[in-house]
């Protein structure tokens, strides 16, 4: 755990560093947000947050590496280089969009071929679990599983990306939940420690805590495609790369048996359940309203808090606390036994949902 919050503390720490350099490039480069009818900042704000963040990412694997635990283990190592340079070539996609406004069919190559780069190095699903076996998959639907999850997170998390703070937050949190997962698991399991999704996971919590000192609101720089894309990347393959690493048969039936062995693949999108739930609900709004999938509108989910009255500061927070409860429930359902963590994630929602609608509760009781 030493190592883990060595690697979690340099990712940070070099992330917030290099934001501020990366600021610089961005207005001498002009990569800056300009305001449109969409957006809620005021004023122009620069992107290249992205960069910064692939600056603490690289900064962590170097590290992780040479450190005299998690630098012993071959696999690890591999699939984290894997993952990076995957990671590359989506925040490239993301500083030429910021840059130049690709086109959706460039931008959605350009995921394609950062998934294609981890997939074909051994990053990909290995196995399903089913009510009464886990089943091997063959390499073609291995990786068309493994594309898919990383083109929905990827574009889940940039779909979410619209308030100061909130997709690194959101993020953030879910990296967290995924780690302690992932640790947890190895612990009660008995199984190997040192993970790439545990090392890749804890370093995306490191590189969302240096950049969100620079993006909360009222911002100072954005993350840009860059950033969100790569996060979103990142995110995904540090889930799928859990299954490649893991027995399945050695998965006791513990706190919730068939639901523990299902959580691998359950809690991506518990962790994204807000930006899965924002993607979803755009690509119907568009689709019933004659539009493409990608057009853009002022209905996503901090838009709707913002209409319901909830400041810039709240809403985020709000929103942090609803991917909060959502993440880190499910892994106390799936991983710990008894109704505690269930009735705990119940009152999270319920509070959770109670102050989302607050101001439309008081509004009717003062009305």
């Amino acid at each position: 755990m030493r190592e883990y919050l060595l690697v979690l503390f340099v990712a940070a720490g070099v992330t917030y560093v290099a934001a501020s350099l990366a600021r610089r490039y961005a207005f001498r480069f002009n990569a800056v947000a300009l305001v449109r009818d969409r957006d809620v900042h005021t004023k122009p704000v620069p992107y290249f947050g992205g960069v910064a963040m692939l600056a603490g990412l690289i900064a962590a694997l170097i590290l992780a590496t040479n450190l005299p635990w998690l630098g012993r283990f071959e696999l690890v190592q591999r699939d984290a280089w894997a993952i990076f340079l995957g990671a590359l070539v989506i925040c490239v996609v993301g500083v030429i969009d910021d840059l130049f406004e690709l086109g959706a069919a460039a931008k959605f190559s350009g995921e394609v071929l950062a998934a294609g780069i981890v997939v074909l190095n051994g990053v990909k699903f290995y196995w399903i679990p089913l009510p009464d076996r886990i089943i091997a998959l063959d390499n073609i639907a291995a990786i068309a599983l493994a594309v898919f999850v990383i083109l929905f997170c990827t574009n889940a998390v940039n779909f979410m990306d619209g308030l100061d703070g909130l997709a690194a937050g959101v993020v953030a949190i879910g990296a967290a939940s995924y780690f302690l997962y992932a640790y947890l698991l190895s612990y009660e399991q008995d199984l190997v420690r040192a993970t790439t999704s545990s090392l890749v996971t804890v370093a995306l919590v490191g590189i969302c805590l240096g950049f969100l000192p620079h993006n909360i609101h009222r911002a100072r720089m954005f993350m840009g495609d860059s950033g969100a894309l790569l996060l979103g990347f990142l995110l995904a393959t540090s889930v799928i790369s859990l299954t490649g690493q893991l027995d399945p048969s050695r998965l006791n039936a513990g706190g919730g048996a068939l639901f523990s062995a299902y959580l691998p693949l359950l809690l991506p999108f518990a962790v994204l359940a807000l930006p899965v739930i924002d993607l979803v609900s755009a690509y119907v709004r568009r689709t019933l309203a004659g539009k493409l999938w990608f057009e853009a509108d002022k209905q996503h989910l901090h838009h709707r808090m913002l209409q319901l009255g909830h400041s810039h500061r709240r809403a985020v927070g709000l929103l942090w606390l609803w991917a909060a409860v959502i993440a880190f429930g499910a892994v106390g359902i799936g991983i710990v036994d008894g109704w505690w963590p269930i009735a705990a994630t119940v009152a999270g929602l319920a509070l959770a949902a109670v102050l989302t609608f607050w101001p439309r509760i008081r509004g009717g009781t003062h009305g």
